[in-house]
Protein backbone atom coordinates (compact mmCIF):
# COMPACT_ATOMS: atom_id res chain seq x y z
CA UNK A 1 0.00 0.00 0.00
CA UNK A 2 3.16 2.56 0.77
CA UNK A 3 4.57 2.22 -2.77
CA UNK A 4 0.64 2.83 -4.02
CA UNK A 5 0.25 6.36 -2.31
CA UNK A 6 3.43 7.85 -4.18
CA UNK A 7 1.85 6.41 -7.77
CA UNK A 8 -1.52 7.81 -6.80
CA UNK A 9 0.25 11.10 -5.73
CA UNK A 10 3.37 11.10 -9.13
CA UNK A 11 -0.34 10.38 -11.36
CA UNK A 12 -2.62 13.29 -9.46
CA UNK A 13 -0.02 16.49 -10.00
CA UNK A 14 0.28 14.79 -13.67
CA UNK A 15 -3.09 15.17 -14.03
CA UNK A 16 -3.30 18.21 -12.39
CA UNK A 17 -0.08 20.04 -14.42
CA UNK A 18 -2.03 18.71 -17.78
CA UNK A 19 -5.74 20.13 -17.02
CA UNK A 20 -3.82 23.40 -16.52
CA UNK A 21 -2.08 23.56 -19.84
CA UNK A 22 -5.27 23.17 -21.31
CA UNK A 23 -6.60 26.54 -21.11
CA UNK A 24 -4.72 30.03 -21.92
CA UNK A 25 -5.26 33.59 -20.66
CA UNK A 26 -5.22 36.04 -23.22
CA UNK A 27 -5.29 39.88 -23.61
CA UNK A 28 -7.65 40.84 -25.54
CA UNK A 29 -9.39 44.35 -26.33
CA UNK A 30 -12.11 45.63 -24.50
CA UNK A 31 -15.23 46.41 -26.75
CA UNK A 32 -14.73 50.11 -25.24
CA UNK A 33 -11.87 50.42 -26.53
CA UNK A 34 -12.43 49.26 -30.00
CA UNK A 35 -15.21 52.15 -30.42
CA UNK A 36 -12.29 54.42 -29.45
CA UNK A 37 -10.22 53.15 -31.94
CA UNK A 38 -13.23 53.28 -34.48
CA UNK A 39 -13.87 57.08 -33.67
CA UNK A 40 -10.48 57.97 -33.36
CA UNK A 41 -9.75 56.80 -36.93
CA UNK A 42 -12.85 58.21 -38.60
CA UNK A 43 -11.86 61.47 -36.79
CA UNK A 44 -8.49 61.77 -37.94
CA UNK A 45 -9.39 60.92 -41.13
CA UNK A 46 -12.72 63.20 -41.40
CA UNK A 47 -10.18 66.13 -40.49
CA UNK A 48 -8.37 65.69 -43.86
CA UNK A 49 -12.31 65.73 -45.57
CA UNK A 50 -12.26 61.80 -46.09
CA UNK A 51 -14.89 59.98 -45.83
CA UNK A 52 -14.31 56.52 -44.04
CA UNK A 53 -15.23 53.46 -42.44
CA UNK A 54 -13.29 52.03 -39.39
CA UNK A 55 -13.44 48.40 -38.15
CA UNK A 56 -12.06 46.89 -35.13
CA UNK A 57 -11.79 43.26 -34.99
CA UNK A 58 -10.34 41.45 -31.89
CA UNK A 59 -7.75 38.48 -32.32
CA UNK A 60 -9.69 36.30 -33.64
CA UNK A 61 -10.84 38.44 -36.54
CA UNK A 62 -14.06 39.01 -35.08
CA UNK A 63 -15.49 42.53 -35.56
CA UNK A 64 -15.61 44.26 -31.93
CA UNK A 65 -16.53 48.07 -33.46
CA UNK A 66 -17.59 49.61 -36.94
CA UNK A 67 -17.63 52.58 -37.63
CA UNK A 68 -18.88 54.56 -41.48
CA UNK A 69 -18.92 58.22 -41.42
CA UNK A 70 -21.98 59.21 -43.08
CA UNK A 71 -20.46 60.12 -46.72
CA UNK A 72 -18.45 56.89 -47.14
CA UNK A 73 -19.08 54.55 -49.54
CA UNK A 74 -21.30 51.24 -48.82
CA UNK A 75 -17.77 49.07 -49.96
CA UNK A 76 -16.08 50.73 -47.34
CA UNK A 77 -17.59 48.64 -44.59
CA UNK A 78 -16.36 45.57 -46.03
CA UNK A 79 -12.97 46.69 -47.14
CA UNK A 80 -12.15 47.93 -43.97
CA UNK A 81 -13.15 44.66 -42.24
CA UNK A 82 -11.06 42.79 -44.68
CA UNK A 83 -8.33 44.70 -43.89
CA UNK A 84 -8.03 44.22 -39.99
CA UNK A 85 -9.21 40.86 -40.70
CA UNK A 86 -5.82 40.31 -42.92
CA UNK A 87 -3.56 42.67 -40.13
CA UNK A 88 -4.57 40.36 -37.04
CA UNK A 89 -4.32 37.22 -39.04
CA UNK A 90 -0.56 37.57 -40.52
CA UNK A 91 0.10 40.11 -37.75
CA UNK A 92 1.64 42.61 -40.02
CA UNK A 93 0.55 46.08 -41.70
CA UNK A 94 -1.65 45.10 -44.75
CA UNK A 95 0.54 47.42 -47.16
CA UNK A 96 3.72 44.80 -46.04
CA UNK A 97 1.66 42.09 -47.19
CA UNK A 98 0.53 44.55 -50.55
CA UNK A 99 4.44 45.28 -51.15
CA UNK A 100 5.10 41.78 -50.88
CA UNK A 101 3.09 40.12 -53.00
CA UNK A 102 3.88 42.81 -55.22
CA UNK A 103 7.66 41.92 -55.18
CA UNK A 104 7.17 38.54 -55.12
CA UNK A 105 4.66 37.56 -57.39
CA UNK A 106 5.25 33.71 -56.33
CA UNK A 107 3.66 34.64 -53.40
CA UNK A 108 0.10 36.00 -54.87
CA UNK A 109 -1.86 32.81 -54.17
CA UNK A 110 -1.14 34.06 -50.01
CA UNK A 111 -4.70 36.81 -50.77
CA UNK A 112 -6.18 33.28 -52.12
CA UNK A 113 -6.16 31.30 -48.88
CA UNK A 114 -8.76 33.03 -47.38
CA UNK A 115 -11.99 34.85 -48.22
CA UNK A 116 -11.60 37.67 -45.93
CA UNK A 117 -8.10 38.84 -46.70
CA UNK A 118 -7.48 41.86 -48.92
CA UNK A 119 -3.92 43.14 -49.63
CA UNK A 120 -4.73 46.68 -49.40
CA UNK A 121 -2.97 49.20 -47.62
CA UNK A 122 -4.80 50.67 -44.93
CA UNK A 123 -4.72 47.65 -41.93
CA UNK A 124 -2.68 47.42 -39.03
CA UNK A 125 -2.27 45.41 -35.91
CA UNK A 126 -3.03 46.63 -32.24
CA UNK A 127 -0.26 45.71 -30.23
CA UNK A 128 -0.40 45.22 -25.83
CA UNK A 129 2.62 44.74 -24.33
CA UNK A 130 4.45 43.27 -27.30
CA UNK A 131 1.69 41.04 -27.99
CA UNK A 132 -1.35 41.27 -30.87
CA UNK A 133 -4.69 41.95 -29.34
CA UNK A 134 -6.80 42.84 -32.30
CA UNK A 135 -6.41 45.16 -35.33
CA UNK A 136 -8.00 48.22 -37.15
CA UNK A 137 -9.10 48.73 -40.85
CA UNK A 138 -9.62 51.88 -42.01
CA UNK A 139 -11.28 52.05 -46.05
CA UNK A 140 -12.45 55.24 -47.94
CA UNK A 141 -9.86 57.78 -47.86
CA UNK A 142 -8.18 58.71 -51.75
CA UNK A 143 -5.41 55.96 -51.14
CA UNK A 144 -4.26 53.28 -48.85
CA UNK A 145 -1.60 55.31 -47.17
CA UNK A 146 -4.09 57.73 -46.49
CA UNK A 147 -6.46 54.79 -43.93
CA UNK A 148 -3.09 53.54 -42.76
CA UNK A 149 -2.02 57.33 -41.25
CA UNK A 150 -5.58 57.03 -39.95
CA UNK A 151 -5.35 54.02 -38.21
CA UNK A 152 -1.89 54.58 -37.35
CA UNK A 153 -3.03 57.73 -35.71
CA UNK A 154 -6.00 56.26 -33.83
CA UNK A 155 -4.00 53.44 -32.48
CA UNK A 156 -1.16 56.22 -31.26
CA UNK A 157 -4.16 58.28 -29.24
CA UNK A 158 -5.99 55.17 -27.80
CA UNK A 159 -3.32 52.82 -27.18
CA UNK A 160 -0.99 53.98 -24.48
Amino acid sequence: MKTLTPVCLALSVFAASASAATTVTETQLSSNTAFELAQSAVAQCAKDNYAVTATVVDRSGRVLAQLRQNQAGPHTLESSRKKAFTAVSMKQPTANLMKLVNDKPLLAPLKDMDDNLLLLAGGLPVSVNNQVVGAIGVGGAPGGHLDAACAEAAIKAVIK
